[in-house]
């Protein structure tokens, strides 16, 4: 086996049908509160209240409130504190940036026939950002977590806390001959090669192979055993990991809705999604356990775009005068997900030989992901025009969401099914009205997607909201802090030693809104 100082690992073509994991289906199945100021004061307690463009965002019948055509933009300024937690040692990350999280219009023909029981009709397009997907934080430690993998003659094979038990999980089991390099074959065109036949997990085997992380029990190609007794040490292993993402989630809203004698509002959305995220992961681990192999550096990419499509059916009915009850059915969302990624390793030998291989990015076949559907109920109660109360409780089961191809994504959607569960959102708003100034504000919690509710935490949050009225014209301003502690693995495999982090996400907003 050739000795190595460094080895720098840029991979092609990593099959999707097994890089996929759970987090993936809970990133894209999440919506935030975004939106107008107002909606965000209230905390997104709209579905029985509408004449608001986010509100239609969220019950389609919203549309149908307005007394005449209206139109809102929005710009927001997102802050996110991370306070990370790994063995005893503690890093705090801080990401801000600002964007225009919200726009749109809503065009209202009142019905001219007197004697229809239909009042009017709207026609509406929204944008809305439902997700800022910009986080980023920093788990340092020394890993203290001195268990060892061993064989059935109890013979060490290699440490748990190190990352090197990444690579054994991916590579137990596989023929030495399927990751090996055939003559003078590239270690690019290996990995493709390996990619196109195998899948994800003969490629994480190559690396740890091809990197000398991991040595084969017997130097034969049909040898499906490994080890890392003459590399990687046990002991303690001090890992510096850091995670950074950026992009978003948005969606665009076809709406038609109407108004039904005096109070009953239908509406309908056709929702167009879009998904762009990018993401970094690095680990620096390091040791002084005697190996020959005392540093490794492990560096992931992933980009991801996507589209999708769902719809909405809602509607609200004034009870009385005061009272409203909204009801809004949000499809599942189908989206069509495409991904590029490169994968860097470069692990220390007591050796001056080096060799170098440029990063190259992997580009991914396509999949599909169906997120699960959700039903809001919604209640408010009117004061007149001095000010409002506003409830709404939302319903989704996360376990529903989907990989497709079925076939392909047997195993993960299986996980899915046993791991995440049905999370309920609760939201309380409420706005008084004082001349040309309104004051507003509301408080939101989130069940946890998992049903361990550890992973990602039950989630809190508030606002506060004020706004002026200039006649045809209103300027709403508002602030809103949610908070939630997860527990997130390092890797789903191998170093599944968890951080703990306390996020918070803080967003100034600032409507202008106007009719037309």
């Amino acid at each position: 086996m050739k000795k190595l100082q460094l080895l720098f690992i840029g991979m092609l073509s990593m099959s999707t049908i097994y890089a996929q994991d759970i987090s993936d289906a809970i990133r894209y199945s999440q919506d935030n509160i975004q939106g107008t100021a107002r909606f965000r004061a209230l905390s997104g307690a709209f579905g029985a209240l509408g004449g608001d463009m986010s509100a239609v965002s969220l019950n389609p019948a919203g549309s149908a409130v307005f007394s005449k055509s209206h139109a809102s933009i929005s710009g927001s300024n997102v802050d996110v504190e991370n306070s990370t937690g790994y063995f005893g040692d503690y890093t705090n990350n801080n990401i801000s940036n600002f964007d225009i999280n919200q726009a749109g219009a809503a065009f209202v023909f009142a019905n001219r026939n007197t004697d229809s029981p239909w009042r009017k009709f709207t026609l509406a397009v929204a944008y809305d950002r439902t997700n800022n997907y910009d986080n980023s934080w920093n788990a340092v430690g020394l890993n203290t977590n001195n268990f060892v993998v061993v064989d059935g003659n109890n013979n060490e094979i290699v440490p748990v806390n190190s990352i090197a038990n990444y690579f054994y999980q991916y590579a137990s089991g596989v023929r030495l001959g399927d990751i090996s390099l055939i003559g003078d074959e590239l270690i690019e065109e290996a990995y493709q090669d390996i990619g196109d036949v195998f899948g994800f997990a003969h490629q994480q085997a190559f690396l740890g192979f091809q990197s000398y992380i991991l040595d084969p029990d017997v130097d034969d190609d049909n040898n499906t055993m490994y080890n890392a007794t003459n590399t990687v040490y046990g002991g303690n292993f001090f890992h510096d990991y850091l995670y950074t993402a950026t992009g978003y989630n948005g969606k665009v809203s076809f709406n038609v809705a109407a108004q039904y004698d005096d109070n009953l509002y239908l509406g309908l959305n056709l929702n167009s999604h879009f998904i762009d995220y990018q993401r970094t992961t690095s680990l620096l681990e390091d040791n002084s356990n005697g190996g020959s192999i005392t540093a490794i550096d492990f560096d992931n990419t992933l980009s991801t775009t996507g589209n999708g499509f769902s719809f909405q059916l809602g509607g609200i009915m004034k009870l009385s005068q005061e009272f409203r009850l909204g009801v809004t059915y949000d499809s599942p969302t189908w989206y069509t997900i495409e991904e590029e990624t490169t994968q860097y390793i470069n692990s220390n030998l007591a050796s001056s030989d080096i060799v170098y291989i440029e990063d190259i990015i992997n580009i991914y076949p396509r999949y599909k992901l169906q997120t699960p559907s959700k039903i809001t109920g919604s209640l408010a109660y009117v004061f007149s025009n001095q000010g409002l109360i506003s409830f709404d409780y939302s319903k989704k089961d996360y376990s529903k969401t989907k990989f497709t191809p079925e076939n392909d994504y047997i195993d993960l959607n299986s996980g899915i099914s046993n791991v995440l569960t049905s999370a309920a959102t609760y939201r309380l708003g409420a706005e008084y009205k004082h001349e040309q100034f309104s004051f507003r504000g509301g408080y939101r919690f989130e069940e946890s997607p998992y049903k361990n509710g550890v992973t990602v935490g039950d989630l809190n949050g508030f606002s506060l909201g004020l706004g002026y009225n200039f006649g045809n014209t209103k300027l709403d301003v508002t602030y809103d802090s949610s908070e939630r502690t997860d527990e997130t693995p390092l890797y789903t495999v191998g170093l599944t030693d968890t951080t703990r982090i306390n996020r918070k996400n803080s967003n100034i907003t600032l409507t202008l809104s106007f009719n037309i």
